[in-house]
C-alpha cells in the first residue's frame, strides 16, 4: 500500500509537469518600412547583405592580416567568451534542478543516554556507548507548476544573449581595427603631402632669397615665403603624434604591446579603396543581422520566463524524500548491524509571506516591461545607425569629387602663378596664396578619401556585418563552446 501511494504521488507530479505558470513568450512584432528613408546611392544597393568577411572588399592584405590576429587575441573578445562560458555553466545549474539530489554521510560519536530519559537505540546496551552510523539522504522536488522549467527557459535565453554579446563584441572589434587602419593610412598620406609641400616651399624660399639678393624680389617676399614654410612645418608634430597613437591603438586591439606594430606598419601605404558596389539589404533584414537587437530580444525572453519563476512560488512544492542507512554500537558488526530507512512525500507551501511573492512578481513584470522598451529602442537605434551611415557614405563621396576638382584647379593655379611671377606679371603674394590653397586642398582631399572608407566601415558595422566569423573563431580557440 505504501509503495502504491508513492507511485501515485510521483505519477501525480509527472502528470502536472506539462503546465507552467507565467506568460508564454512570443517574440514582439515590430513594424518596419519596406525601404530605407535615405536613398540608396553612392554604390549602395538594396540587395541582400552578404558581409560575413566584409573587410576583404577593401582588397588590402595587411588589413586582412590585422583582423585575423585581432580575432585570435583581442582581450575584449576573450572577456566576452569567458562571460559566455559563465552563462552556459549557469544553465547547467538550472538543468540539474530537475534531478534528484543524494548525499552520503558517515559518523562516529561517543554518547551517554540519561537514566530517566530516552533509552539507547539498541537493546541491552549500556547507557554510555559508541555509535557508528552511515547512510544516504535523497530528495526530489517535482516541478508540478513549472517554476524550474521557467528558470531553465530563462537560463537558456541568457546563454543566447551572452552569445550575441560575443557577436556584438566581434562586430565592434572588426570595425575598430578597420577604422584605425584606415586612419593610419590616411595620416601617412597626409604626412607625405605635408613633406612634399615643405620641399616645394623650401625650394620657393630659396628662389625668392636668390631673387632678393639679385635685387629682383623684395624682403617682404622672402619673409612671407619663410612664414608659409614655417606654418607648414608646424603641422608635422601633430600628424606624427596622431600616427603613433593610432599605431598604439591598433597594437592593443591585437592584444599586443603598444609599440609592437611600429616596424610592421612604418612603411607608407595607400588608403584602402571602397568597392564599386555595397549591398545593404532591407530594413526587415536588420533585426536578424544585428547582434545587439538579437541580444535585446533574448533578454526580453529571459525576463518573461522569470515572471513564471516567481509566480510558481504562489503554489505548493511537492517533493519525495528518503533516508536509508546503518547503525551500530560496535565497529565489528557495523555492516550487519541495525538498518533504518524512511521514504515518503512532502509538501511545502508559503501560505503567509506578507505579500513578498506578489511583490516579486510585480518586480519581474516591471523588468519585462523595461526589457521590451530596451528592445524597441535598440531596433530604432539600429535603423538610425544604418540611415546615418548611408547618408554619410553617399554624401562624402560627393564631397570627395568636389575636393578632387578643387585640388586639380589649385595645382594648376600654382603652376600659373609661378610662371607669371617669374615674368614679373603678378606679385609674390599670388604665389603664396596659390601654394597655401593647394596644400589645404590636397590635405582635405586625403581626409575625405579616408572618411569615405571609414564611413563604409561604419555602414558595415551598422548592418551587423562580421559576426558570422565567430564560428571560425570558436574553431581556432579551443574551449569557447
Amino acid at each position: 500500500m505504501k509503495r502504491l501511494f508513492v507511485f501515485w504521488f510521483v505519477g501525480f507530479g509527472l502528470f502536472f509537469t506539462g503546465c507552467s505558470v507565467g506568460p508564454n513568450y512570443h517574440a514582439p512584432k515590430v513594424a518596419l518600412s519596406g525601404d530605407w528613408s535615405e536613398p540608396v546611392e553612392g554604390g549602395t544597393t538594396d540587395r541582400s547583405v552578404s558581409a560575413a568577411d566584409w573587410w576583404t572588399t577593401f582588397n588590402d592584405p595587411k588589413l586582412n592580416s590585422l583582423i585575423a590576429r585581432a580575432m585570435q587575441s583581442n582581450h575584449d573578445l576573450r572577456i566576452a567568451e569567458a562571460r559566455l562560458r559563465q552563462a552556459r555553466a549557469q544553465r547547467r545549474f538550472s538543468s540539474a534542478d530537475f534531478w534528484p539530489t543524494m548525499e552520503a554521510s558517515a559518523s562516529y560519536s561517543r554518547e551517554r543516554a540519561s537514566e530517566h530519559g530516552n533509552q539507547p537505540v539498541f537493546q541491552n546496551v549500556p547507557l554510555e556507548n559508541n555509535l557508528y552510523q552511515a547512510g544516504f539522504d535523497a530528495a526530489w522536488e517535482i516541478d508540478v507548476f513549472g517554476g524550474k522549467r521557467r528558470a531553465l527557459e530563462a537560463a537558456t535565453a541568457d546563454v543566447a544573449a551572452s552569445q550575441e554579446d560575443r557577436s556584438d563584441a566581434l562586430v565592434s572589434l572588426l570595425a575598430e581595427v578597420a577604422r584605425n587602419y584606415v586612419e593610419l593610412r590616411g595620416l601617412q598620406q597626409r604626412l607625405a603631402i605635408t613633406r612634399d609641400n615643405i620641399k616645394s616651399q623650401q625650394d620657393a624660399l630659396e628662389i625668392t632669397q636668390a631673387r632678393f639678393k639679385g635685387g629682383v624680389a623684395s624682403e617682404l617676399d622672402v619673409t612671407q615665403a619663410a612664414a608659409l614654410l614655417a606654418g607648414t612645418r608646424s603641422q608635422l608634430p601633430a600628424l606624427e603624434t596622431s600616427l603613433r597613437q593610432t599605431l598604439h591603438q591598433l597594437a592593443v586591439l591585437l592584444g599586443q604591446q603598444p609599440g609592437a606594430l611600429l616596424v610592421e606598419l612604418s612603411a607608407d601605404g595607400p588608403i584602402p579603396p571602397t568597392p564599386p558596389e555595397v549591398p545593404v539589404g532591407l530594413p526587415s533584414e536588420l533585426l536578424r543581422r544585428r547582434p545587439d537587437v538579437r541580444r535585446a530580444e533574448r533578454q526580453l525572453a529571459a525576463a518573461s520566463a522569470r515572471i513564471g519563476v516567481e509566480t510558481a512560488e504562489l503554489f505548493p512544492k511537492f517533493s519525495l524524500t528518503g533516508v536509508a542507512g546503518l547503525q551500530s554500537v560496535s565497529a565489528s558488526d557495523w555492516i550487519t548491524g541495525g538498518k533504518f530507512w524512511s521514504v515518503g512525500p512532502t509538501v511545502q507551501w508559503r501560505i503567509l509571506d506578507a505579500g513578498r511573492i506578489r511583490a516579486c512578481i510585480q518586480v519581474q513584470n516591471a523588468k519585462q516591461e523595461e526589457a521590451l522598451a530596451i528592445y524597441e529602442k535598440t531596433v530604432l537605434i539600429s535603423l538610425q545607425d544604418v540611415e546615418n551611415a548611408l547618408v554619410a557614405y553617399s554624401k562624402e563621396q560627393v564631397r570627395y569629387r568636389s575636393l578632387k576638382d578643387e585640388a586639380d584647379a589649385d595645382r594648376r593655379a600654382v603652376e600659373l602663378s609661378n610662371e607669371l611671377y617669374t615674368k614679373g606679371l603678378v606679385d609674390f603674394l599670388n604665389v603664396l596664396d596659390a601654394q597655401r590653397s593647394m596644400y589645404q586642398a590636397q590635405d582635405q582631399l586625403v581626409q575625405s578619401q579616408k572618411t569615405v572608407s571609414q564611413n563604409l566601415v561604419a555602414l558595415f558595422k551598422a548592418l551587423g556585418g562580421g559576426w558570422e566569423g565567430e564560428t571560425q573563431l570558436a574553431e581556432a580557440r579551443p574551449g569557447t563552446r
